[in-house]
């Protein structure tokens, strides 16, 4: 994995950290790639032949309902947002019975609440699947706020999302970091001028590193990960003791 555990450092003292949902706090892809697959394979979509996982990446992972129904269905916006709504739907079913953390993910949080930062989810994906996501999670109780992207004035790949959590939570993107996982959400967090650290979930390593994440991680549990938050915990104290 890519890293430069130095580059959180000038964010001390940090005030935040970001989320974003599918992927980020759960390997939710497999999911909405299964659900996605088996229903335009029963549409006959692409002749019938499943999608894989090129295509998936490509055009599913990380984007909005909007520009995914246009996507799939360029010539029929209407059908290709029903669709959509409709394979939600399928994957809220999907989540409900086999929805998992990623590895490390309650470390994180425990690292989080022990220093009192403030913590938001900021996602592309439906309120509504985003709170089931976050409740099975058990992380409810955990989050300041949840950013939906369709109730901004841009979802992602813009900087809208982030820069709203900013507003919510009265956070500096000086002393912020954000966890994603995909191309298009490392791309809104570094146009909102924050620092991304990557999580190489299920998309390839050479396509994120492309958005300019800070570093990729394999997932929480990463130790380059952890040799960063310790660095971060070092400037702070040093700052502290020179104050």
């Amino acid at each position: 994995m890519t890293t430069s555990k130095s580059s959180l450092c000038g964010l001390a003292p940090l005030e935040a950290i970001l989320f974003d949902v599918d992927g980020t706090l759960c390997d939710s892809d497999p999911l909405h790639h299964l659900a996605f697959s088996e229903m335009l394979q029963e549409i006959g979509f692409n002749g019938g032949v499943p999608i894989d996982e090129e295509f998936y990446i490509k055009t599913i992972s990380g984007k909005h309902e909007a520009d995914i129904a246009r996507a799939l269905f360029p010539d029929d916006h209407e059908r290709g947002i029903k669709f959509v709504e409709d394979q939600e739907a399928v994957f809220r079913r999907l989540a409900a019975e086999q929805l998992k953390p990623l590895n490390g993910l309650f470390k994180v949080k425990k690292w989080v609440e022990d220093r009192g930062l403030k913590r938001a989810a900021v996602t592309n994906a439906p309120r509504i699947n985003a709170e089931l996501m976050i409740s099975r999670l058990g992380l409810s109780d955990f989050f300041d706020a949840v950013i939906i992207g369709s109730e901004c004035a841009r979802a992602k790949p813009h900087p809208d999302p982030y820069l709203k959590a900013l507003d919510i939570l009265k956070a500096s993107k000086n002393h912020t970091f954000i966890f994603e996982d995909s191309v298009s959400g490392i791309k809104a967090g570094v146009a909102a001028g924050m620092q991304v650290v990557g999580i190489a979930t299920r998309n390839p390593e050479h396509l994120l590193m492309q958005a300019k994440p800070a570093f990729l991680i394999k997932d929480y549990a990463d130790p380059k990960l952890w040799e960063a938050l310790e660095e971060l915990d070092r400037k702070k104290g040093k700052a502290s003791n020179e104050a």
